[in-house]
């Protein structure tokens, strides 16, 4: 305990971490009363407050944003479709692969046509959303007009939204947009363990016990999947200069199993919302359409779980290989003197990173697949709905990845100031680490 508090006292005894926590803490506290906030016309008593299926995880997500009506229903979710758009783009269209390599212009520009993609994306799901989720005797004023208007206040919603997340980024600590996302995802957790253990009332005491000890093993499971890493050893070469040896030394470059953190589940869980809020829209005058909006807004389905985590999968490669550029690491070994024992410097190098990393990331990819469809057997095995997204799925994945992101940029200060780390023994590894660069 008495460490504990050290370590608080030495976090804010550090001017800029300090008001950089503070400036985070400062910027979540908007963005949930932000939540609260009913759109304009509409009636909150007449609301059911209650999202099911698809629709109840992405409450979740929002932090009850969605089911309220709120200025903030659609959150940060229309930028983060945007953002999986351009970097597919930046895949396939040379036009998006010359701005990436143009430097920070060039991803000004990217930047810029995210934005204008989020405008964009938002104005649909909002038509969709408003027409398919707020119940006609909820809206006080004409049809036609409220459409409108809630249109516009929830685009401007997810702007201030993602104008929220890069101040966080900016001026707070962790990655912005990952921060608004698990803030609204721990908001409910409290209520849903309570909501748990009353439903199952004392003679369901036992079960309750059973679930805390299963989730907390699932936990453990998804920090080791989050940490889990492959060391490549790389030797320097002892260079003489000025009559003092350097180099000589043995290091090693830690390619992560899950190297793309949270994103692939995160885009993945973006796209899962898109059917379901756009089935809404036509379900009432197409069979086809009502049948794809009842498979996507089931997520004990198994057209849901299979397509999600085929979307998984096909994310965490295409991340990992937007995010970490073997040529490059081969390339910087090369020219600080190093090289893999073993192994000629230049192309031979590439490819054995690449290959390492191909066969690294597959079963991670499985792996963080199965996590995040493990929510589907909770619920079929008698958990309730609302408890069940927490074991594993989106809900666990965001918080543990930007957990230890948080912690690892916590950590990361209080080395560089000279004051002792948060654990004993061992490093906090965040999704930062990711990005890893040979020195």
């Amino acid at each position: 305990m008495n460490r504990f508090f050290s370590t608080i006292k030495n976090i804010f005894s550090i001017e800029e971490l300090r008001d950089r926590i503070l400036n985070t803490i400062g910027f979540l506290i908007i963005f949930r009363l932000g939540s609260f906030v009913v759109l304009p016309g509409v009636d909150p008593s007449k609301l059911s407050g209650d999202a099911q299926g698809i629709f109840g995880l992405l409450d979740t997500i929002l932090g009850g944003a969605f089911s309220n009506a709120s200025i903030f229903a659609l959150g940060i979710m229309p930028y983060i479709s945007a953002s999986i758009v351009i970097q597919l783009l930046t895949v396939a269209v040379p036009y998006f692969q010359k701005m990436q390599k143009e430097g920070e212009s060039g991803r000004k520009k990217i930047t810029q046509i995210t934005r204008v993609l989020t405008i964009a994306i938002t104005f649909v799901q909002g038509v969709s959303y408003v027409a398919g989720t707020i119940p006609t005797e909820a809206i006080m004023m004409s049809q036609t007009f409220f459409t409108i208007t809630s249109v516009i206040v929830l685009t401007s919603g997810t702007i201030f939204c993602m104008w929220l997340g890069e101040k966080i980024t900016d001026k707070g600590i962790g990655n912005g947009i990952s921060m608004l996302i698990m803030i609204g995802i721990i908001s409910r957790f409290p209520g849903s363990i309570v909501a748990e253990a009353i439903s199952l009332g004392m003679s369901g005491l036992l079960f309750f016990i059973l679930e805390i000890v299963a989730l907390f093993f699932v936990v453990m499971v998804t920090v080791m999947l989050v940490q889990a890493t492959r060391r490549i050893p790389v030797q320097y070469a002892k260079q003489v200069v000025g009559g003092r040896v350097y180099g000589g030394q043995r290091q090693y470059i830690p390619l992560k199993v899950n190297a793309s953190g949270v994103m692939p589940i995160i885009f993945a869980q973006s796209l899962m919302f898109l059917p379901a809020l756009l089935a809404n829209l036509w379900s009432e005058n197409s069979d086809t359409a009502a049948y794809i909006g009842n498979v996507f807004s089931d997520f004990q389905s198994w057209q849901y779980n299979l397509t999600f985590a085929l979307l998984i999968i096909i994310f965490t490669f295409l991340y990992t290989a937007i995010t970490i550029n073997p040529s490059q690491i081969a390339d910087d070994m090369k020219r600080n003197g190093g090289f893999v024992p073993g192994i000629k410097p230049g192309k031979e190098t590439s490819d054995f990173i690449d290959n390492i990393l191909t066969k690294i990331t597959l079963p991670g990819s499985i792996y963080l697949a199965l996590i995040a469809i493990l929510p589907a057997f909770v619920a079929r095995a008698g958990v309730g709905t609302q408890f069940s997204q927490f074991f594993g799925g989106t809900s666990l994945i965001i918080m543990v990845g930007v957990i230890l992101d948080t912690l690892q940029q916590i950590e990361s200060y209080l080395l560089m100031r000279h004051y002792e780390g948060m654990m004993k023994s061992g490093k906090v590894k965040g999704s930062s680490s990711q990005r890893t660069a040979v020195a």
